[in-house]
Parts: C-alpha cells; sequence; structure tokens
C-alpha cells in the first residue's frame, strides 16, 4: 500500500486507512484483515497483516504446482485473493477458484461477478473478533459461495490438519487432509502427499 502508520491519523486518514483494510463485505458490513486494530494503533504496518504467513503461502503454492499439472486444459486457476461479488453489496476474497476456461477469454481489472466452479480456501485472514469462532465464519462463507452458485467448495485448516468439502445439497464432510479429495471428475489432491514429497514437515 505504501501509507505510512501515523502515530495519530486524522478522520479522513483512518477512513482512507480503514476501507483499504477491508478483506471482505458481507451485505454491505465490511469484515477487516485480522490485527487491522494494530495498523489502525501504529503498531503494524498495512502489509503486515494483509500477506499470508509463510504456511498459508506454502500450500497455495503447492495446491497450485499440482493443479497446473493436472487440470484438464478447459479449465484456469485464479488466485491471490480474487475478489468475488456473492451479490451486489457482498464480496469474498478466494485463495484458489478454478473456472472453465472460456469465462477467461475477456478478463476484467476488477472484482468479478463470474461464478467458479470449485474454490479452495486455505485458513483466513479476516479479523474473527465479531465472530463466535472461526468455524462459524468458514459456514457463513462456504454457504454463501454455494449460494452464489459455486459447485464445490475445499477449505483446509491448518492448525487441526483438516479439509472441508461442501457442496450444495449434499452432506459437508470433514475429514483429515490426509485423504484424497476430489476436486473435479478425475483429478484429486492429496495435501499430505504434496507436502511429503516436497519433504516438508508440519508440527
Amino acid at each position: 500500500m505504501g501509507m505510512a502508520v501515523k502515530e495519530k491519523l486524522s478522520k479522513e486518514e483512518r477512513r482512507e486507512l480503514l476501507k483499504a483494510l477491508i478483506y471482505e463485505k458481507v451485505k454491505g458490513k465490511p469484515i477487516y484483515y485480522r490485527d487491522y486494530k494494530k495498523v489502525l494503533e501504529g503498531t503494524l504496518q498495512p502489509e503486515a497483516v494483509m500477506g499470508s504467513n509463510e504456511l498459508q503461502s506454502l500450500i497455495v503454492s503447492l495446491i497450485l504446482k499440482y493443479l497446473f499439472k493436472v487440470l484438464p486444459d478447459g479449465f484456469t486457476v485464479l488466485t491471490k485473493e480474487l475478489g468475488f461479488f456473492t451479490s451486489p453489496r457482498s464480496f469474498r476474497s478466494l485463495d484458489i477458484a478454478i473456472y472453465k476456461k472460456e469465462e477467461m477469454k475477456k478478463p476484467q481489472d476488477k472484482h468479478t461477478k463470474r461464478v467458479p466452479i470449485v474454490v479452495i480456501e486455505i485458513d483466513t485472514k479476516a479479523d474473527l473478533s465479531k465472530y463466535s469462532s472461526f468455524e462459524e465464519y468458514m459456514y457463513e462463507k462456504t454457504t454463501e459461495l454455494l449460494d452464489a452458485g459455486v459447485d464445490k467448495v475445499i477449505w483446509y485448516m491448518t492448525k487441526v490438519k483438516k479439509v472441508l468439502t461442501a457442496e450444495k445439497g449434499k452432506d459437508w464432510i470433514t475429514m483429515d487432509w490426509d485423504r484424497d479429495i476430489e476436486v473435479l471428475d478425475g483429478v484429486r489432491l492429496n495435501i499430505r502427499e504434496l507436502l511429503d514429497k516436497e519433504g516438508i514437515d508440519i508440527q
């Protein structure tokens, strides 16, 4: 962002900084990045809360590397916290979104309204102070994505080494993350295998 954090912000500076620290919006109400208050207090720079941690970044990288190898030619993968409008007043940030390639022949330089086929999430960067738990936030976002037309949501939780798979009209399933997960027909993902292949040990 390049915006210096001062000890005391003017109302306008605070308003602009808060605007920049919005991670998602639900029915017009913002969800900020985790630790956004520390940015407002001047103890952290915005980049410190907006960036992924090492583990999240590594897992996203491994999944992308794998998908680029195994996905059929008719699909494309978008990443870097893609902004997806689930409704006119709501948008969500997506870690990994899989689309049919034809959907992205004319990409735009703004948040998308195009509905992904599959969304893959790893933990979250959201401030959860307004939620009773991470699970409440995860279930809310997953439901919203499915209601917007996403076929499948896959959510990896690194602290507990679990993975949630959710499809509309079907039971949601949570299992250990060393299980094979069907991303698309004929495309299976096993995060434990990817980590082992790279010689990565996560305690």
